[in-house]
């Protein structure tokens, strides 16, 4: 993601959509039905690659001039499925909430305000013209937020080691994935008041509701698996824990659904406070 890729890389985690072919428009749909068919894509690393180069130019470039023609992409089931990178439109986004990661001093420094005014003009028009545009990509910075887990089954983890690195993640229909913030909403709403967590959860959940319902939803540690110990890495269960959590909540047991909640703050609280480490 351009800005707070640029600025925190590289221990992002993310949240993509992956739609069918037949969720987009022409002449949309044949030119992803035409990338689809090389024999390489880029990776997630070659994304990365690219927003740090935005860093070089003096005055850095704030947001990519031209939106990214790439994308990922993932076969289920013999049907090809695409993750647009729409990494300008993501750069707007991360601009807008620089300011609450940022002191300052420091944001100026990175980006000056002159450029961030610009860029912030920019998205105003190009927000008149597409005022349905959403991105396919979430990030999240030093860590993976609870509600994003909730989506999936520990079933459906998937971790992975190779002569590219480690990987971990999670991937789900579409239709699992609204099955699952339907449910643990109804849970939280009725054991918990109304606070961050279930705020969290209804926006994931009408984001999700933007995309066609035989997408896939896919949950990526991304760079986090540099930021922990492989040992670690390799006993975390978190979306098992989340679902530990919301199943104790509906049985009314809330001592184990906290010891649920604590296991997890405890492993994530100990990864963010990585990032002030010298």
């Amino acid at each position: 993601m351009a800005l707070a890729s640029s600025v925190m890389v590289p221990y992002a985690a993310y949240l993509r959509v992956y739609e069918p072919l037949a969720a987009f428009p022409e002449p949309e749909r044949s030119h992803w039905a035409r990338y689809a068919k090389r024999d390489s894509t880029p990776t997630a690393q070659d994304e990365l690659r690219r927003s740090l180069a935005d860093l070089l130019p003096t005055p850095p470039v704030a947001v990519p001039v031209h939106e990214s023609s790439d994308a990922f992409i993932a076969v289920e089931d013999g049907v090809t499925c695409v993750c647009p990178w729409r990494t300008r439109l993501r750069g707007w986004q991360a601009l807008e909430e620089l300011p609450e990661r940022l002191p300052g001093p420091v944001l100026d420094a990175a980006l000056p305000p002159v450029v961030r005014r610009q860029a912030a003009a920019d998205y105003e028009r190009w927000l008149d013209r597409n005022p349905d545009a959403r991105p396919w990509i979430r990030t999240a910075t030093w860590h993976v937020p609870v509600r994003w887990f909730v989506l999936f089954a520990d079933a459906e983890r998937e971790y992975t080691k190779s002569d590219q690195g480690l990987v971990l993640r999670y991937r789900t229909p579409m239709v699992e994935a609204r099955r699952r913030v339907a449910r643990g909403l109804r849970t939280l709403r009725e054991t918990l008041e109304e606070g961050p967590l279930i705020d969290g959860l209804v926006d994931v959940g009408r984001w999700l509701e933007e995309f066609h319902p035989r997408a896939l939803v896919e949950l990526d540690y991304g760079g986090l698996v540099h930021a922990v110990p492989e040992g670690q890495l390799a006993e975390d269960r978190s979306a098992a824990d989340v679902a530990e959590g919301l199943a104790a909540l509906r049985e009314g047991d809330g001592e184990r659904a906290g010891a649920a909640y604590e296991k997890l703050s405890d492993r994530w609280r100990e990864i963010r406070e990585r990032q002030y480490a010298s």
